[in-house]
C-alpha cells in the first residue's frame, strides 16, 4: 500500500515540468482568457435530487409561505440521458458537471450508447472515457472548491462533480479520487467508504483514506459541533457511515448531524476566504430516496431543507454581488400528484387544507418512523401515529395490523388521507424548473448539459479545451513516443500504470494525483483514471515522461 509523504509531494522535476501548469503557458493563458472572460468570481450549484414540480408545490403549501427559490425562478431544464427519456442521477450529474450526456450508472465518463433524439451519435465513439468537470476546471483556475451532500459523498451526484467511474457503485474508486482531487471542503456522509472494515461500502483496497486526508491537511470532522467550531481552510466532514438523516428526523434519530443549510453556510464561509474565488456544489440528496418510497413527508422535509440551503447561498450572493447561484433538480421521481382518484369529481371544491393537514400530522418521515418499530412489531399502531396515521379508522387499523409490509401500507394510507397520487416508485422524465441568480446566470429553457458549460464560462474556462488537457489515452500517448507501457496489477485493488522510456521509469497509481519517477513522488494536478482497462491521464503527465532523460 502506498503512503503519502507531504514533504515529497512538493517535489517537481527541475527544468522539466512545474506541477500545476497542466500545459498552460503564458501565451495559452492569454488565449484562453480571450475565449472565455470570467463573469463571476464564485459559482454555487445546488441540486435537489429527484424533486418534481408537485413536490415543490406541496412543500410551499406545507411551509405556508414562499420558498427561497421562488424569487429566482428563471427557466426550465430538460433532463433526459443519452439513452432514455428518464435519467438516473449518475448521467444527470455527469451532464451538469461535464456538459456531456451519458448512460445509466456512468459517472463523469462518456456513454457507450446514444439513442435519444437530437444527440450526436459520435458521443459514443470513446465509451467510458473520463471527461473534465467544472470542479476540476475551477481548481485549475486557482479557485477553492467544495462538494456537500446529505447522502454518502460518494453518491452519484457529488461523484459526478468530483470523479470518473464506469459505474456509480464504484465507491472505492470514487472516494479515492475525491481525496486525491484535493477538494478544499467535502461535507456529507459516507465515512464507511474512507476506511476498511466489514460494512457494505468499507474499502476493499486496504487503504485508510482518513489517514491520507489527514496527511493532506484536512480537518476531519464528524459532528455538527465540530463543523461549526472548525477554523480550518480544508474540511472533510464525515457525519455518518452512509447517508445523513432526513431533516425532520434529525433531532430524534441523529442530533449530532448538521443541517444542509449549516453545511452550506460553513462551506461558503470557508471557501470564500480564497481571493481567487470558489466553486461549490451542494446536493439535497434524500428527497429522491423518499420519492422512491412514495413518502411525501420525507420529500417535503428535505425539499424544505434544500430550500434553506438555497437561502444561505442567496444571502451570500446578494452581499457579495459577484457570485452566480444555480438551483435545480436533476430529474423527477414518483410521478407525485396533488389530487388522485378520490378527487376526480369534486377537485374544484377541495380546499388546500384537505391535502396539507393530513401531512402535518406526521412527526417523522417514513424512515424515521420505521426506525421506531420494535423487532416483534408489537407497536405498529404507535409507529403509524408517528407517521401521521392518528386515530385510525377500523379499516385502517386492520390494514396496519395485518400488514406484511408496514412501510408500504403506511404510505398508501397517508396518500389516501391527503389525496395524493403516485404513478411510480422510480424516476420520471418531465422537464423541471431552474432557479438562478447573479452574473452569468442561465435564463430560459436549457439542456442539463448547458449548466456545465454556462458554469465553466462564468468562471472563465472552456470544458472541451480543458478535457483535451486532462484526459488522454495513456497507452496511445506513451507508445507514440516509443515508451513501453505495462500495468502492475499485483495488488488488483491498486493497479499502477508503468511507463519505461530510456533510463526513466514512471509509475502512475490509479485514482491518485501522483507520479513516481525513478523513485521520486511528484504531485500532479489531476488524478489518473482507469475505466474498462484503459488508463487516462493529463498531457502534463505525458510530458513529464517525454522530457525525462
Amino acid at each position: 500500500m502506498m503512503t503519502l509523504n507531504k514533504k515529497i509531494l512538493g517535489i517537481t522535476l527541475a527544468g522539466t515540468l512545474a506541477a500545476g501548469s497542466l500545459g498552460f503557458t503564458a501565451a495559452n493563458e492569454k488565449a484562453e482568457a480571450k475565449k472565455a472572460k470570467p463573469q463571476a468570481q464564485n459559482v454555487i450549484v445546488l441540486v435537489m435530487d429527484g424533486v418534481s414540480s408537485s413536490t415543490t408545490t406541496l412543500s410551499r403549501w406545507y411551509k405556508g409561505g414562499p420558498l427561497a427559490m421562488d424569487e429566482i425562478l428563471t427557466g426550465g431544464v430538460r433532463t433526459y440521458s443519452a439513452e432514455s427519456a428518464i435519467t438516473d442521477s449518475a448521467p444527470a450529474g455527469t451532464a451538469m458537471a461535464t456538459g456531456n450526456k451519458s448512460n445509466d450508472k456512468f459517472v463523469g465518463v462518456l456513454p457507450e450508447t446514444v439513442s435519444s433524439p437530437g444527440l450526436d451519435s459520435s458521443l459514443a465513439d470513446q465509451p467510458h472515457k473520463p471527461v473534465a468537470n467544472v470542479l476540476e476546471g475551477a481548481k485549475l483556475s486557482g479557485k477553492a472548491t467544495g462538494i456537500i451532500s446529505t447522502s454518502e459523498i460518494q453518491h452519484a451526484t457529488p461523484a459526478a462533480f468530483s470523479s470518473h467511474a464506469s459505474h456509480r457503485g464504484e465507491y472505492d474508486n470514487i472516494a479515492e479520487q475525491q481525496i486525491y482531487q484535493d477538494i478544499d471542503v467535502v461535507l456529507g456522509g459516507g465515512k464507511d467508504s474512507l476506511t476498511t472494515g466489514t460494512a457494505k461500502n468499507s474499502r476493499k483496497d486496504g487503504e485508510n483514506l482518513v489517514e491520507v486526508a489527514e496527511d493532506r491537511g484536512y480537518d476531519i470532522i464528524e459532528s455538527r459541533e465540530e463543523l461549526l467550531n472548525s477554523r480550518s481552510s480544508k474540511l472533510w466532514g464525515a457525519f455518518a457511515p452512509a447517508a445523513l438523516a432526513y431533516d425532520m428526523d434529525r433531532e430524534t434519530t441523529n442530533p449530532n448531524e448538521p443541517t444542509l443549510a449549516e453545511m452550506t453556510k460553513k462551506g461558503i464561509s470557508t471557501l470564500s476566504k480564497d481571493k481567487d474565488g470558489f466553486f461549490l456544489m451542494v446536493e439535497g440528496s434524500k428527497p429522491d430516496w423518499a420519492a422512491h418510497a412514495n413518502d411525501p413527508i420525507g420529500m417535503i422535509s428535505d425539499t424544505l431543507a434544500f430550500d434553506a440551503a438555497v437561502k444561505e447561498a442567496l444571502d451570500f450572493a446578494k452581499k457579495d454581488k459577484n457570485t452566480m447561484v444555480i438551483a435545480l433538480s436533476d430529474h423527477g421521481n414518483s410521478g407525485i400528484s396533488i389530487g388522485n382518484q378520490n378527487t376526480s369529481a369534486d377537485y374544484p371544491s377541495i380546499p388546500v387544507s384537505e391535502y396539507i393537514n393530513p401531512l402535518k400530522e406526521a412527526e417523522l418521515t417514513l424512515e424515521g418512523a420505521m426506525k421506531q418499530l420494535k423487532p416483534d412489531q408489537s407497536n405498529k399502531l404507535e409507529v403509524a401515529a408517528l407517521y401521521g396515521i392518528k386515530n385510525p379508522t377500523a379499516e385502517e387499523t386492520q390494514a396496519i395490523n395485518d400488514s406484511k409490509n408496514l412501510a408500504k401500507t403506511l404510505v398508501e394510507l397517508l396518500a389516501e388521507r391527503a389525496n395524493i397520487g403516485f404513478t411510480s416508485g422510480g424516476h420520471t422524465g418531465e422537464d423541471l424548473f431552474m432557479y438562478s441568480y447573479g452574473p452569468g446566470k442561465p435564463i430560459g429553457f436549457v439542456e442539463n448539459t448547458d449548466i456545465a458549460h454556462i458554469t465553466a464560462s462564468a468562471m472563465g474556462f472552456d470544458l472541451k479545451e480543458l478535457d483535451k488537457k486532462l484526459f488522454v489515452d495513456a497507452k496511445t500517448a506513451f507508445e507514440a513516443m516509443g515508451a513501453k507501457v505495462s500495468v502492475n496489477a499485483e495488488d488488483k485493488n491498486n493497479p499502477v500504470l508503468v511507463v519505461k522510456k530510456g533510463k526513466t521509469t514512471a509509475e502512475f497509481p490509479v485514482n491518485k494525483d501522483l507520479a513516481i519517477v525513478n523513485g521520486k513522488e511528484i504531485e500532479l494536478d489531476s488524478v489518473t483514471v482507469q475505466t474498462k482497462d484503459r488508463f487516462y491521464l493529463s498531457k502534463d503527465a505525458v510530458q513529464l515522461v517525454k522530457k525525462s532523460k
